[in-house]
C-alpha cells in the first residue's frame, strides 16, 4: 500500500539589527551547522505562520520579535536552488518541503543591549554584496571570471551581466537573490557542491577549484542563504519606497550616521551633499536643537525622524550613489 507524499512546511526568521558593526542577522544552530532560526509549522498547536515564527525563534534564541514581515515561499519542486532540509523533521522520499521565509527588524543595538542569541555580520555570507571594501570588490571580480568562463549560452552571458552590473548594465544593489541563484546554478557556492553530492550528480575540477578560490562567503544549512539573499534584497529595495531605515535606526542620529547605515545596509557609496539635501527636503527628519560631538570633525547637529515618517505610504530615501563605486 502506498502512502501519499506529505508536504512539509518549514518557518525561517531573518532577524535583522544594525549595530557599529555593520548590518547584523540572528544565528541559531551549533558549529558547522550555521543557520537562521528555523522550525517545521504545526498545523495543530500553531494558529498562524506568523505566530509560530515568533514562538521558536524565541525558544531557540530568547529573542522576542517585534516588526515581522513575510519574504517569500520558496516550493517549487526541483527548483535549482539549495535544497530546503528540515532534518530530523523533515519526510521521506517524495515529500515535498515548502519552506517559507520571514524578515524581522530588531532596531539599533550596541554591545551592551544585545540579547541571547549569536549575532554575525550579513557579509560573512556575502562579501561580494559590500561594494565599499577592497574584498568585497575582489571577491566580485573573481566570481565574475569564474561566471563568464560558466556562461556558454546567450541567456547566461545576459544573465550573468544584468545580475553584476557588466556591458553597460547597472549593478542593482537589491538583486542579491539574482545573483546568488546565479552562482548555485554555476557550482561557485558550497551549497551546490552540497546537494549535487547528495544528488550523486558530479562538478569537473575546474568548478571544484573554482568553488575553492572565489566563493568567499560562508555556507549556510538547508535553503537559509537563499532566504538571507531574499531578506537583504527585499530590505534594500523597501528602504527606496518605504522610510523603513529608521526602524534600524537609533532615535536620534546625525546625518552623516543615517547615511553610514544606508551605505552598509546597502554595501554601496552615496555622494554626501546630495544624500543631505534630498533627505532635508523629504520631510523624514526634524532637528532636535542637540549638537553632538563627532569623531574627528566639529559637532553636528542630532535629527530625529519626522512625525510624518511614521504615517502610512510616507516615502523612503532617495539614493544619489557617489561617483565612483570601485
Amino acid at each position: 500500500m502506498s502512502t501519499r507524499p506529505r508536504v512539509i512546511i518549514g518557518l525561517s526568521a531573518v532577524v535583522v539589527a544594525a549595530s557599529e558593526k555593520g548590518p547584523e542577522v540572528l544565528l541559531s544552530g551549533g558549529a558547522g551547522a550555521t543557520g537562521l532560526p528555523f522550525g517545521s509549522f504545526d498545523p495543530v498547536g500553531h494558529r498562524t505562520f506568523e505566530l509560530a515564527v515568533r514562538d521558536f525563534v524565541t525558544a531557540q534564541t530568547g529573542y522576542a520579535l517585534g516588526y515581522v514581515e513575510q519574504l517569500y515561499t520558496f516550493g517549487d519542486k526541483g527548483r535549482e536552488a539549495p535544497l530546503a532540509d528540515m532534518g530530523p523533521a523533515g519526510g521521506g522520499d517524495g515529500d515535498r518541503v515548502v519552506s517559507v521565509g520571514y524578515i524581522a527588524l530588531a532596531g539599533s543595538i550596541g554591545e551592551g543591549q544585545r540579547r541571547a542569541g549569536i549575532w554575525a555580520d550579513w557579509y560573512r555570507f556575502f562579501p561580494w554584496e559590500d561594494r565599499r571594501r577592497e574584498n568585497g570588490l575582489e571577491t566580485a571580480a573573481n566570481l565574475v571570471r569564474d561566471l563568464q568562463a560558466w556562461a556558454t549560452t546567450s541567456d547566461q552571458k545576459s544573465r550573468v551581466a544584468m545580475a553584476f552590473g557588466l556591458a553597460g548594465q547597472i549593478w542593482q544593489d537589491s538583486q542579491v537573490l539574482d545573483r546568488y541563484e546565479l552562482l548555485y546554478e554555476a557550482g561557485l557556492v558550497t551549497e551546490a557542491l552540497r546537494d549535487r553530492a547528495r544528488d550523486h550528480v558530479g562538478l569537473n575540477q575546474a568548478a571544484q577549484a573554482a568553488t575553492l578560490r572565489a566563493s568567499g562567503g560562508e555556507a549556510m544549512v538547508s535553503d537559509h542563504r537563499r532566504i538571507l539573499a531574499t531578506a537583504m534584497g527585499r530590505l534594500r529595495a523597501k528602504i527606496r519606497y518605504r522610510p523603513i531605515v529608521f526602524d534600524l535606526a537609533p532615535d536620534r542620529f546625525t546625518l552623516s550616521g543615517l547615511q553610514d547605515l544606508v551605505e552598509v545596509l546597502c554595501g554601496v557609496r552615496l555622494h554626501k551633499q546630495n544624500f543631505r539635501r534630498t533627505l532635508e527636503r523629504s520631510g523624514l527628519v526634524e532637528p532636535t536643537g542637540v549638537m553632538h560631538a563627532e569623531t574627528g570633525g566639529r559637532p553636528a547637529m542630532l535629527f530625529t525622524r519626522s512625525p510624518s515618517s511614521r504615517q502610512s505610504g510616507a516615502p523612503g530615501l532617495t539614493l544619489p550613489l557617489a561617483r565612483r563605486q570601485d
